[in-house]
């Protein structure tokens, strides 16, 4: 393999899926495969369109692409016509380890999501998330974590590893060495762990450990900083990738940065050439392939990176590589069983069925409430209440008298990237608050993180439902009216005294 062609093999670069169809777009992803690209992340994009795109650069590859992508909701979650499951927390609220049934139940509906990974041409879902969100602000894990407990991350993070591995895909467990105790978001600035390396290793290492023995290919390296340990990001620094992964760990795949246009390393240069000097394998995401590659090629020249160091790598990948193999595709549906798991995740976490008594309630809406269709929530509870009013927070809906009246708040958050945080803000809080002190009764539903609810322990009923989909509106409005049984066990401690 020529030299240039090695340094384009070391970048997963981005793909737009809704830009294939833009013939200049689509051309510059094809000269990047020409000269060697390791491969792509999928961001958006139609169902169809995409994996005919997937198809024709993996046709033009020489050495095969790897296909990742954000998929741990499944393929719908980045890619329009695939269906979802519900996020990690939810999983863990609804699956018991110790029920065969619900084992069950989730390996066939994690099946069907590397089906349709498989369908879509991914081969290298980037999953599972094996943070343990031990930080109940965390702006960015929060949810996409399946609990503050690592025995029970490494269980689900095995389970998930089994389900790639048994169809031949490449899992990823990410963010290592964890990325549950901060609350910034790396796409933001750098957090900073304040961790020593014993509690490291038994507070978040953990499910890594757990994941290497269970045969993870591939490791994504965060950008958070452990002072006590190294200052660089864990993913520049050799102390945490060589010593703790390599060594300590025992891990002997491929290692990913996080991406590389993220704010949390704005402010240090050489990000690239750092970055595979310290161990890692893969660039993922650089803001521009070519000009990487160009710095990379500057740093081997004036011998701050070795060919020797690359080689390295090159054999890790083509190792990998060489596994890459037309993969049969099968029918699947997604849909039902991700119903079952939604139906099973909806927690009861204060109060005791029926939470509303009455036969009146008002239902006021609090968080992120632009473009989000409560339909499905409210033509549920139709069927056992009168709802005699709906309206947001913000509006003058706290000034009508709610006084001595059934109340449900729908509290609304979400964790996504660039955000910075997954609550609500402290108006939105006390008006809550008032709320809750003059009305007769009251249930404080959260549709997004279960750790909200502690700010609201006054009120007669709590409940997590985890996400906003149209199932989980269903399934916690049908929870409500008490047509289904409350099934849910929280996956994360939560001070309700």
């Amino acid at each position: 393999m020529y030299h240039t062609k090695k340094l384009y093999q070391l970048i997963i670069t981005r793909l737009d899926g809704n830009r294939i169809n833009e013939s200049l777009y689509s051309k510059e992803l094809i000269d990047l495969v020409d000269k060697g690209l390791g491969g792509v992340i999928i961001f958006g994009g139609q169902r169809g369109l995409v994996s005919d795109f997937i198809e024709i650069l993996q046709s033009r590859a020489l050495v095969p692409l790897f296909i990742s992508s954000d998929i741990e909701r499944g393929v719908g979650q980045q890619i329009a016509g695939y269906g979802q499951i519900p996020c990690p927390m939810a999983v863990a609220a609804a699956i018991d380890r110790d029920n065969p049934q619900d084992v069950l139940m989730l390996k066939e509906a994690l099946r069907c999501v590397v089906l349709s990974a498989i369908d879509c041409g991914i081969n290298m879902p980037l999953l599972p998330v094996l943070d343990v969100n031990h930080n109940p602000n965390n702006p960015i894990i929060c949810t996409r974590a399946f609990s503050d407990d690592p025995e029970i991350v490494g269980w689900f993070g095995e389970v998930y590893i089994n389900a790639m591995s048994d169809l031949r895909l490449f899992s990823c467990a990410k963010h290592f060495p964890g990325h549950g105790d901060t609350e910034i978001d790396s796409h933001l600035r750098l957090p900073e762990i304040n961790r020593s390396m014993q509690d490291l290793m038994r507070l978040d290492i953990e499910p890594f450990k757990r994941a290497v023995k269970a045969g993870v290919r591939s490791i994504m390296a965060g950008h958070i900083s452990i002072p006590a340990i190294d200052r660089e990001p864990a993913s520049l620094s050799s102390v945490i990738l060589n010593d703790i992964l390599r060594k300590e760990c025992g891990f002997n795949g491929i290692i990913l940065t996080d991406a590389l246009n993220m704010g949390a390393l704005d402010a240090i240069s050489d990000v690239s050439v750092k970055a595979l000097n310290a161990g890692a394998d893969i660039l993922l995401h650089p803001s521009d392939a070519d000009a990487t590659v160009m710095e990379l090629e500057t740093a081997v020249n004036d011998n701050r990176l070795s060919m020797d160091r690359i080689d390295l790598s090159i054999e890790r990948i083509m190792r990998l590589k060489a596994e890459i193999k037309d993969i049969k595709r099968e029918s699947f549906d997604e849909g039902i069983l991700s119903q079952m798991i939604v139906n099973k995740s909806i927690t009861l976490v204060k109060g005791a069925p029926p939470l509303i008594k009455g036969s009146v309630i008002n239902v006021v809406i609090v968080g992120e409430i632009e473009g989000r269709d409560i339909s499905p929530f409210i033509d549920v509870l139709k069927a056992r209440y009168r709802i005699k009013m709906i309206g947001a927070i913000a509006s003058n809906l706290i000034k009508d008298n709610l006084k001595g009246q059934s109340v449900i708040f729908m509290v609304i958050s979400k964790v996504a990237a660039w955000r910075g945080t997954s609550g609500i803000n402290d108006i939105e809080r006390s008006s809550i608050a008032a709320i809750i002190k003059e009305a007769r009764e009251s249930v404080v539903v959260s549709f997004g993180s279960p750790y909200l609810l502690s700010k609201f322990t006054k009120a007669d009923g709590l409940v997590a439902a985890y996400e906003f989909t149209d199932y989980t509106l269903k399934a916690c409005a049908r929870c409500l009216t008490g047509e289904s049984p409350f099934m849910g066990k929280l996956p994360v401690k939560i001070k309700i005294d």
